[in-house]
């Protein structure tokens, strides 16, 4: 058993996601320390108790579990695997959760040397946006050692409400591609819906009680589409970082020599977005740049 007794997390990236799930764990007992590029963004944790790191490698020197949640892979591997990272400076027998969603192949490199190490490392990736996070029902898909998962199982229960092993090493991050996937094409016909149902002279808030829970039923449908509807386009998930996902499981697709029409369609118009200046934007905003074009 996991207890805050015997253990200190150690958590790095503050963002719209990260700080929630932060807060969580504190809540729950453990003692935190915390580190994020704008010093700011910890300011409320500290209050609540947590300690402030100037670096990973603070992190890692003074935590045995060592969460992560930043942007980008380039990130996730000056954190892990750079010299000041936390691999060349922790302690053996840390414990080691990446839940960006980065490259499976990066997931793995730092499985390996973690291990060599002698350090314990899972890729657990996550979805259910900014909601999820706040509400601590996240989906968490884990990649790694099963005993290792079933060790860190009791923290993944303070940030998620759904928690499933996946395999080895690059699993989880597999695994959130396939997520990444599913909702890239779900987000344009959820954006096509609402502009039709709009055109048409049809209520769309009406609409959405009598599809929402039907056949075309989604969590995109469910949650953004209202954003949508109220003109709120503020992130629970930024476009920058959904475009870095989809990118990501082009390249994987290729790998594989798998064709991806649905996906390379999704992120053409998320590329759009971006390139007129929406890359800070939610997800959602996809509606906004659809509509405006009908």
């Amino acid at each position: 058993m996991i207890s805050p007794e015997e253990n200190k997390v150690g958590f790095i990236g503050l963002g719209v996601m990260g700080k929630s799930m932060a807060t969580h764990i504190l809540n729950a007992g453990f003692p935190v320390v915390v580190y994020t590029r704008t010093k700011e963004k910890a300011e409320s944790l500290v209050q609540l108790g947590a300690k402030w790191a100037e670096s990973p490698m603070e992190v890692a020197a003074q935590a045995n579990i060592i969460i992560s949640m930043v942007g980008y892979p380039s990130d996730v591997r000056e954190v892990y695997l750079g010299d000041k990272g936390i691999i060349a400076n922790g302690q053996p027998h840390s414990y080691l959760i990446d839940m960006t969603t980065s490259t499976p192949t990066l997931a793995k490199e730092i499985y390996d040397e973690a291990k060599r190490k002698e350090m314990y490392a899972l890729d657990a990736p996550v979805s259910g946006g900014d909601r999820g996070a706040r509400e601590a029902t996240l989906s968490i898909m884990v990649g790694g050692d099963q005993e290792v998962f079933n060790k860190m199982k009791p923290i993944f229960d303070l940030i998620g409400s759904t928690i499933v092993y996946q395999g080895k090493a690059g699993s989880g991050q597999h695994t959130k591609m396939c997520n990444q996937i599913t909702i890239a094409s779900n987000m344009i016909g959820v954006s096509e819906a609402i502009i039709y149902a709009e055109k048409s002279g049809l209520d769309p808030e009406t609409v959405l009680q009598s599809i929402s829970t039907g056949a075309a039923g989604s969590w995109s449908l469910s949650n953004l589409a209202p954003r949508m509807i109220e003109g709120d386009f503020e992130p629970g998930f930024y476009i920058k970082h959904f475009l870095k996902d989809m990118r990501i499981a082009l390249d994987e697709a290729r790998k594989m020599e798998i064709e991806m029409p649905g996906l390379t369609l999704a992120e053409q118009l998320y590329s759009d977005l971006a390139n007129v200046g929406e890359e800070n934007r939610g997800t959602q905003a996809l509606y906004k740049y659809m509509s405006e074009k009908c």
